[in-house]
């Protein structure tokens, strides 16, 4: 692909939605969730509160701290934190109060038995315990409450995967019923679609080829697919791949609503009345000490070069005119879209030009300060928020627009891969010189070599080499 070369416009799938309907969204968005988070800062916070009716024999501040750690290991063990999904506040309860009960025994055992302690008055402990579930489940609560909110919000994109007859009626029920969740965007069938009845309103529409499959999920942003039956059946195999290097997860329905089927453990849940339980997720778990280093130093490098910043934005404002940041839509983590941040180098034609260029034309009669900002890779800094913000990170494979992650996603096995982590402003590929127009085939073969070998120290290592070649004069 030359600098020159233009690329038509994407095509899009057309969306057979029921006419004056809204597909209602179930089941839970299949991005990774804050919710168990937010679970534990509640449980956390009602625990250290509840000990406030201790204070006229406030225990140690170690004791309190191993009662706390206790509380959320006992919540841990009965199964508290895991997904939100159709869940209330009081289904909890009883378990809740229970854990705080025994975690309230023992803090009250511990203070009369071990020496220096003086012993909890009988009074402060039932007081700190009621006020402990009280806050607990108002916390949880809100906390469930918000996790609700953000599904009618943000429903999950989900394809059901299985034959039409089956997967049509499945779809139906689901628009029926609004356990809120999953927005519907097609049904991946193998057999054609058949033409709606007369007189019939038509429904999700049915992809029947791996082109509409592959299209439909980058462009609605698939993140789910829901297989009818078991996921064992042969007829799954040619579609199974495929989605599975688009990173989506897997769930298995049974649509038949009249079988008893036997439970299968802690991870089943129902969608419509339809039992349900998730496959082993092709989610990436991505390590705490990464987005820990991207924070720290993302914010460290925005303090330091700040003065750089602000001399490049006011060179470029002064010589070039009003925009001096060039904001552009780029595929991240899980192929989610974010917001990338550059320094206005040029100024394509046209938004089509921005979007579906690879280089835009007559790039070599910039300015000299553009040519020295791209040249350096000075324009790039301003990924630092974007680092900071979480919607990249400092090392992983650099994000590209919508348009070419479809076509490459289609030309180039495995390229869809990359997106098992956060896009990053240097990578491996990087610092083996492939930037700029260098192959893309090669770009996609060291991205997923860094994801599959990825480690904290490789982090740092590619990190060090980076800031050794910043001013490699190749731009990115």
């Amino acid at each position: 692909m030359t600098s020159e070369q233009t690329v038509a416009p994407a095509l899009v799938v057309p969306q057979r939605t029921t006419v004056g309907a809204k597909l209602d969204p179930i089941g839970g968005p299949a991005r990774g969730h804050s919710t168990p988070t937010l679970l534990l800062a509640a449980d956390t916070t009602a625990a250290l509160l509840g000990t406030v009716a201790l204070t006229p024999v406030q225990p140690r501040s170690l004791l309190v701290a191993g009662f706390v750690l206790l509380v959320l290991v006992l919540h841990r063990g009965a199964g508290l934190y895991r997904p939100a999904e159709g869940r209330h506040v009081l289904d909890d309860c009883p378990a809740l109060a229970g854990r705080v009960l025994t975690a309230w025994c023992v803090l009250t055992a511990a203070s009369a038995s071990l020496p220096l302690l003086r012993p909890l008055p009988l009074r402060a402990v039932l007081a700190g315990c009621a006020l402990h579930v009280v806050l607990a489940v108002a916390g949880r609560a809100l906390v469930l409450r918000r996790h609700r909110a953000a599904l009618l919000r943000r429903p999950c994109a989900t394809l059901l995967v299985g034959p039409e007859p089956a997967a049509t009626r499945v779809a139906a029920a689901l628009q029926r019923h609004r356990p809120s969740g999953i927005r519907l965007v097609g049904i991946v069938s193998g057999e054609p679609a058949e033409p709606p009845a007369a007189g019939e309103e038509p429904t999700v529409p049915v992809l029947t080829t791996a082109d509409d499959v592959r299209r439909a999920v980058i462009q609605n942003g698939v993140r789910r697919a829901i297989l009818l039956g078991s996921a064992g059946s042969p007829a799954y195999r040619p579609w199974l791949r495929g989605l599975a290097e688009l990173r989506c997860e897997f769930w298995e329905l049974d649509p038949d609503v009249c079988a008893y089927v036997p439970e299968r453990g802690g991870a089943d849940g129902h969608l419509a009345g339809f039992r349900c339980r998730p496959l082993s997720g092709a989610a990436t778990r991505l390590h705490p000490g990464k987005r820990a280093l991207d924070l720290a130093v993302s914010a460290a490098l925005l303090a330091l070069v700040s003065p750089v910043l602000l001399v490049c934005a006011l060179w470029l404002r002064l010589s070039e005119g009003p925009g001096v940041v060039f904001r552009q839509e780029r595929v991240g983590k899980d192929g989610r879209p974010f917001t990338l941040l550059k320094f206005r180098t040029h100024r394509p034609a046209d938004p089509l030009e921005a979007a579906t260029r690879w280089s835009v034309a007559n790039e070599h009669h910039m300015p000299w300060f553009c040519r020295f900002l791209r040249r350096t890779s000075l324009d790039e800094l301003l990924q630092l928020w974007n680092v900071f913000r979480g919607d990249m990170s400092l090392v992983g494979p650099r994000p590209e627009r919508p348009y070419f992650v479809m076509k490459f996603s289609e030309t180039y096995p495995g390229y869809s891969e990359r997106h098992r982590v956060p896009t990053g402003i240097t990578g491996l590929a990087q610092i083996n010189g492939l930037r700029g127009d260098t192959s893309i085939e090669d770009r996609c073969r060291y991205d997923n070599a860094y994801i599959d070998s990825w480690s904290l120290w490789r982090d740092l290592s590619i990190l060090a080499r980076t800031a050794t070649e910043f001013f490699r004069p190749t731009g990115s």
